[in-house]
């Protein structure tokens, strides 16, 4: 266990119970992971071991999450919100967090509110990219004659290759304009076209944030890096 120092006190605004919400996020892609209470003596422990602590409201006592599992939560970064009545705690989960065996405890959709949205997956996980490579993913297995991703897939894999060659070069020229407008928009295109690479070969984005996670070690940025780090 490797212990953080806790920073500068806050006045951390509890409840009527002395616990004060918890919400744990994957450092690595920012999936939601699931929601606690802590209560001074979780916080000082979570600080003091670098693993998530919460405080069990039904069973009243401390727990450390994932002491039965062997799934914990390793401390990366502590954030409080604006009214000092929430905890954000951005960690590294070793293994799934939720005891259903997925990876988030929020895995069920309640609702699907924005037309035109993949229907492929059913967890919060990850973000855009996630959401770019479940489209992928829905128009491999689904092509429409509509569907730009769908002739790209159609076309092989030399067509996704050459158009990710034909945008890194369009990168390549915003760079050199040093036009920040055009950048954004052909990286965007770059990233784009990666995402479908990526969903033709089966590799998700959560694959490649856990290798660059890999990469960063296991405790926190590595202060002398070596064969493999990009820090």
């Amino acid at each position: 266990m490797q212990q953080i120092d806790r920073p500068q006190e806050v006045s951390l605004k509890y409840d009527s119970q002395g616990l004060i919400p918890a919400l744990a996020q994957d450092w690595r892609d920012g999936t939601v992971l699931m929601v606690g209470f802590m209560n001074e003596e979780a916080i000082t422990e979570t600080f003091r071991t670098g693993q998530v602590h919460f405080w069990s409201r039904s069973r009243q006592t401390l727990w450390r999450k994932g002491e039965t599992s062997g799934n914990f939560l390793i401390v990366k970064q502590v954030f409080v919100d604006c009214d000092c009545d929430t905890l954000l705690v951005k960690a590294e989960p070793v293994g799934p967090t939720c005891h259903t065996g997925n990876l988030s405890c929020f895995f069920q959709e309640w609702s699907h509110i924005q037309e035109g949205e993949p229907s492929g997956s059913k967890t919060s996980q990850g973000g855009i990219f996630e959401r770019l490579y479940e489209m992928t993913l829905d128009r491999k297995q689904h092509p429409s004659e509509d569907s730009y991703v769908s002739s790209l897939l159609t076309g092989g894999r030399d067509r996704i290759l050459k158009k990710i060659s034909e945008e890194a070069g369009e990168v390549l020229l915003a760079a050199k304009n040093d036009d920040r407008g055009e950048i954004i928009y052909e990286i965007a295109d770059l990233l784009f076209h990666t995402m479908v690479l990526l969903g033709d070969c089966g590799i998700s984005p959560r694959d490649i944030t856990q290798e660059l996670g890999k990469r960063y070690g296991h405790t926190g940025m590595k202060k002398n890096p070596g064969v493999g780090s990009h820090e």
